[in-house]
């Protein structure tokens, strides 16, 4: 199936790629706009031009060294100048959703090393809240995963395990981990007080919450332009 949205992710995308430049060591997130981006970036740079990057998913990875950009193993000091990922959802403070893709862990990881996360997103990701059109991934051990979905309910937090690809069988991440899907039963006006919520129940790895780790957001519109937003007082 087309996504409709398709060129909008594409021309986020290509502005984003906008921002690099030759010798720079950047990270690379996962899903459909990072895609784009990956792509954006091979025809911008088709001979390297000394940039090399780090993957957040076996996915990306293989994309980029088939358009012939340079992708190596994370380096135990590694910092990178840009990170280039999509998102789920995003709010008006810029808090985002991510995690679609199943990347959610490396993906913060990455942002948490990279002096911007700059995320490309179509207008439909725009949210008033997080967890308006989307769940909230939660990394987590899979011999907790019982006991996390029944201390999730006991909170009003219905979660789910996400299904993998074999039927029968759940979604298991580059990490070997599973997903579960949590989809609040009210509106996530502090997803910071969240995020440390889920983080401290044992046997979660990760949350896809990305709070106050977006340097910009691009967001494509339907006539081709790019709209920027910056970290700032709530619209």
């Amino acid at each position: 199936m087309v996504d409709p949205h398709d060129a909008e992710k594409a021309a986020a995308a290509v502005a984003a790629v906008a921002r690099v430049r030759p010798r720079m060591r950047l990270a690379l997130g996962t899903g459909t706009t990072a895609a784009h981006a990956v792509r954006a970036l091979a025809a911008k740079y088709p001979q390297g031009e000394g940039i090399s990057c780090v993957a957040s998913s076996e996915r990306t990875e293989a994309l980029a060294k088939e358009l012939g950009i340079a992708v190596g193993p994370l380096e135990p000091t590694d910092r990178f100048a840009l990170m280039l990922d999509g998102a789920d959802e995003v709010d008006p403070s810029l808090a985002l959703t991510k995690g679609g893709g199943g990347a959610l862990f490396r993906e913060k990881f990455l942002a948490r090393r990279s002096d911007a996360l700059v995320i490309m997103v179509d207008e439909t990701k725009l949210v008033p809240h997080l967890g308006t059109r989307a769940p909230i991934p939660v990394e987590v051990v899979p011999f907790a995963r019982g006991s996390l979905i029944a201390t999730l309910a006991a909170r009003g937090i219905p979660a789910v395990v996400r299904p993998g690809p074999t039927p029968g069988l759940s979604f298991r991440t580059d990490n070997g981990l599973e997903i579960l899907d949590l989809r609040p039963t009210h509106p996530i006006t502090d997803p910071a007080h969240l995020e440390a919520e889920l983080r401290a129940l044992p046997g979660v790895v990760e949350t896809g919450l990305f709070v106050n780790l977006a340097a910009a957001v691009l967001v494509g519109r339907p006539d081709g332009t790019v709209e920027e937003r910056l970290p700032g007082p709530s619209r």
